[in-house]
């Protein structure tokens, strides 16, 4: 088979997107709405030929994979807005006692069924909150809780074929496939049901599982400085974890003190102190709104301040500040049952990657006065420029805060809230039923009707949102637009390897270099090999669109060639289930999420990642054997 000139500039297609996902030059859902747009392209550009037909460049935007995802998104957003996350940490609690060999298969058991039904992300950032309450109550390390309820979170995205991104997508690739196998004149294959692949999910989630119940105490870090006890304050817990001894105290500014006129980006770092509210002239200053760095002290003013015993001192004596023996004025400001501090972690999918506390104006924004930030075991603080960081996934934000602004954040997908024990509003408990009715008409008719994924799984997402569970703007939010777009975006790319024939050139000169004396076993490993590769270094969606055209073409290659026993659709699923094993550095959404709150390092996910990637391809590969 020859490599023509259309092969060639897909070719070229495909290693420059490869190089922008392990780069990161941009980010990949930036890169991958650049690759459609150069695709789109090549239908205008002279001497270059036309790689995709124009008219449908766009058809991703409205593929059943993508509405799926969006669906499956917002029904996982309702289930949560119920209060169900609560309920469950009780009855693991309950049931668990306050033993590692009985919490971890619980709770790792229940974030892995969540996850099969849902974006696997959003069940480790549901379970996060949960995992640190269940933390606080028995004393157990969060880093040897945090990291099977992940990699389990991981697992249990193989479990349904709506679990994962690369599952939900993988028969719209193999329909496109399809197209190719008729014009060939070959039979089409067939398309994979809803639990399909439970018996392989299964079977990775309970290996997950028994791993590290009897593993567990050999690989999973104990990292002392992440205990919670019931007994510790606050204060001493920051001090321990974090380095941080920060007390709150009322200074009142006399007209001669050298602050007055100075704004708050003027004093805070200088002082190393945080100014979290302000009383002036009978109105309290907060923020979000009222109180942000460019916020100017004037006279007669009584200021909130968060900070270390000896820089509270050395700040009043040099400014000729007063300290209040007690916190009077702002009181009903600063009481507990107002304000407090908070554990905030930066998702890797939040918009607020790259960008700055500063660049956000973080406090005056969003209410948020950001008093240190851990990374990977190292905790900058205020007077280290902890404004000016740029934030990455998985930052673990050390903040005071107004109850009520955490709250909202709750609800806003850049920040997951690690800390649950505090004052605010029940969510909608009253509406479990609703949720749960239309969970499961959903499932039902995904189940027992031929109706498209994308309509059954939207019925389920519009009857929350009509019956209340959800209201449409929190529907908006829930969905993971970087997501959407990246998945999307990548849709055309995968139909350009598929109907240029570039896979098929790929797969015939693959064969040749293994030989056609292999085992369909053994390519189906190297191909599993292969996406566990591409799946550590560029996204899983991104690694599913340019192999599993790849896989289907060896398949077909392989059977031409004489072996027996090859499914084409099978290798497919080989590679779609392959690109969930991402264990061995925190590259993986899910990983980089949990890293932050458990102060994990990369040797840690290195140590107890690359035992379960080998039991991963070893299960995987054994079980789809027995059953395909």
């Amino acid at each position: 088979m020859e490599l023509t000139t259309e092969m060639m500039w897909v070719l070229g297609f495909l290693a420059f997107t490869i190089f922008l996902f392990v780069s990161e030059i941009v980010r990949v859902d930036v890169a991958a709405i650049l690759i459609m747009v150069l695709l789109g392209l090549t239908t205008v550009v002279p001497f270059v030929p036309a790689l995709v037909d124009p008219n449908t460049l766009f058809d991703g935007f409205a593929s059943n994979a993508v509405m799926s995802i969006i669906a499956v998104m917002i029904i996982g957003a309702g289930l949560d807005k119920t209060g169900l996350m609560g309920t469950v940490a009780t009855q693991i609690l309950r049931f668990g006692g306050s033993t590692e060999k009985r919490i971890i298969p619980l709770v790792s058991g229940t974030v892995g069924i969540i996850s099969s039904f849902m974006q696997n992300v959003g069940a480790a950032a549901l379970f996060l909150p949960v995992v640190s309450r269940i933390s606080a109550r028995t004393g157990l390390s969060l880093s040897r809780l945090l990291m099977p309820m992940g990699f389990c979170a991981i697992l249990g995205g193989t479990v349904t074929l709506i679990g994962s991104s690369p599952l939900i997508l993988l028969n719209d690739l193999i329909a496109t496939s399809n197209l190719t196998l008729t014009a060939a004149g070959l039979p089409p294959m067939e398309s994979f049901g809803l639990f399909s692949v439970t018996p392989i999910g299964l079977a990775l989630l309970l290996t997950g599982i028994i791993y590290f119940v009897f593993a567990g105490k050999y690989v999973l870090p104990s990292l002392k400085g992440k205990d919670l006890t019931r007994s510790e304050s606050t204060v001493d817990y920051l001090n321990r974890v974090y380095g941080l001894s920060f007390r709150i105290n009322e200074l009142h500014v006399p007209a001669e003190s050298p602050i007055v006129g100075k704004t708050l980006e003027d004093i805070e770092h200088q002082y190393r102190i945080r100014i979290v509210a302000v009383y002036w002239r009978d109105q309290v200053y907060l923020a979000p709104g009222g109180l942000g760095r460019d916020f100017e002290i004037s006279s007669g003013a009584v200021l909130g301040i968060l900070a270390s015993h000896e820089a509270l001192e050395s700040f009043a004596a040099i400014n000729r500040l007063e300290i209040s023996p007690d916190i009077e004025v702002l009181v009903g400001a600063l009481t507990p049952t107002r304000a407090g501090i908070a554990e905030i972690v930066i998702p890797p999918s939040s918009q607020k990657v790259g960008k700055s506390c500063r660049d956000i104006w973080m406090r005056k924004t969003y209410g948020v006065s950001v008093l240190a930030i851990h990374r990977q075991g190292e905790t900058v603080r205020e007077g280290q420029g902890v404004r000016d960081i740029p934030l990455q996934g998985g930052d673990t934000l050390v903040c005071h805060v107004a109850w009520d602004q955490l709250a909202r954040l709750e609800h806003d997908r850049d920040f997951v809230i690690v800390t649950t024990e505090y004052p605010h509003e029940e969510l909608r408990p009253h509406k479990v039923n609703a949720a749960l009715t239309f969970f499961l008409i959903a499932l039902g008719m995904i189940l027992f009707t031929d109706v498209r994924l994308s309509i059954a799984l939207l019925t389920g997402a519009m009857g929350m949102i009509v019956t209340g569970v959800l209201s449409i703007d929190e529907a908006y939010q829930a969905v993971s637009w970087k997501t959407v777009f990246l998945l999307a975006s990548l849709i055309p790319l995968g139909a350009a390897v598929e109907l240029s024939g570039t896979a098929e050139w790929i797969a015939v000169h693959t064969l040749e270099l293994v030989g056609n004396d292999v085992s369909p076993l053994m390519l189906q490993a190297v191909l599993a090999v292969l996406a566990t590769a591409f799946t550590l270094v560029m996204s899983n969606v991104g690694a599913t669109v340019l192999l599993v055209p790849l896989a289907v073409n060896i398949a077909l290659q392989a059977s031409a060639a004489g072996i027996e026993g090859i499914n084409p659709a099978v290798f497919a699923l080989t590679v779609a289930i392959a690109t969930s094993n991402s264990f061995l550095i925190p590259t993986h959404q899910v990983n980089a999420l949990i890293m932050g709150p458990a102060g994990y390092k990369v040797k840690d996910f290195l140590r107890a990642g690359s035992i379960m990637t080998v039991l991963f391809l070893v299960v995987m590969l054994l079980t789809m054997q027995l059953i395909f």
